[in-house]
């Protein structure tokens, strides 16, 4: 699994996955702060339910999309991390004409 490198002191903060508390650090992309907690998936595969997790980490392949603070669909390598952000595993997709 991953681990983090030894390196300057990051200030700690709290996100909460799947209703649990994952320790990360200041500046973490949420797909890192996931990774560095010990979750392994983040989402499904629409059609087969294979479970997904971040590949790229660049947004190109979206196979790490999450849910956080209620709205489907985000990249978790794209969005920093915030103190508090409730984070869930993709169970919905968006659909032609949903609202964003």
């Amino acid at each position: 699994m991953f681990h983090r490198l030894n390196g300057p002191a990051q200030t700690p903060i709290t996100v909460r996955f799947e209703d649990e508390p994952v320790e990360a650090c200041d500046g973490d992309t949420v797909a890192a702060a996931l990774w560095a907690g010990g979750v392994e998936w983040t989402g499904a595969r629409r059609v087969t339910g294979v479970p997904r997790a971040p590949w790229c980490m660049m947004g190109v392949c979206f196979e790490c999309l999450v849910e956080i603070d209620g709205v489907t669909g985000q990249q978790a390598c794209m969005v920093q991390a915030r103190d508090g952000m409730h984070i869930r595993r993709q169970r919905r997709f968006r659909e032609p004409g949903d609202d964003l």
